[in-house]
Parts: structure tokens; sequence; C-alpha cells
């Protein structure tokens, strides 16, 4: 059957996944064909490979940002409990347009 949206084969899907299971229940009895014979021995496992990982720009400049402060934190959070901050709307845009230009990079 022939999906009419897209080029997708159910037939060949099908298909192609008994192949893979097949394969893989050779390589798991340690036989590498079809063949009739007598089955090899498997071979030894290889090593596990090394994970890597890379970080962006972005995330090597915030690791070497200062940490959370938090005395800095509770006297904000003290003066806006009594009404007493005053949110610089300027700054406080300047920010939101550094932060959105961090995004699109």
């Amino acid at each position: 059957m022939t999906n009419s949206i897209s080029p997708w084969d159910a037939n060949k899907a099908a298909a192609d996944a008994v192949e893979r299971k097949r394969a893989a229940d050779r390589l798991a009895s340690g036989l590498k064909s079809d063949a009739a014979g007598p089955a090899e021995a498997p071979a030894k496992p290889a090593a596990p490979a090394v994970d890597q990982l890379q970080l962006s720009a972005v995330a090597l400049q915030a690791n070497r940002e200062p940490t959370f402060d938090r005395s800095k934190f509770e006297a904000i959070k003290q003066a806006v409990a009594k009404g007493e901050y005053v949110v610089d709307h300027r700054k406080a845009a300047e920010a939101f347009l550094n932060l959105e230009q961090l995004i699109k990079d």
C-alpha cells in the first residue's frame, strides 16, 4: 500500500524492518550470513567509545559569569516587599534587547 501524501511505502518499510530484525538476530547469534554452517564464536566486544561534550560560546561565557549573589537577591526582595524598589525601565528594556540578541546568535 502506498501513501498518497508521501512517497513512503508500507510494504517496503515492513520488508526493511524484517531484514533489520534478521540482521540483528544474526549478530546476536554470532552468524555473519544466512549460510548454514557451524556458528562462529562471537567476537570480543569493542572498547566503549569515549563521549565528548563541546560547550557553545554562550555556555562557556555563562560558566565564567559570577555565581548567584544571595545577599543582593534578598536585599532586592525586601525592597520590593516594602514598595521601595524602583525599576529603571530603560535599563530593563536594554537588558531584554541584549538577551534577545544573545538568543538570535
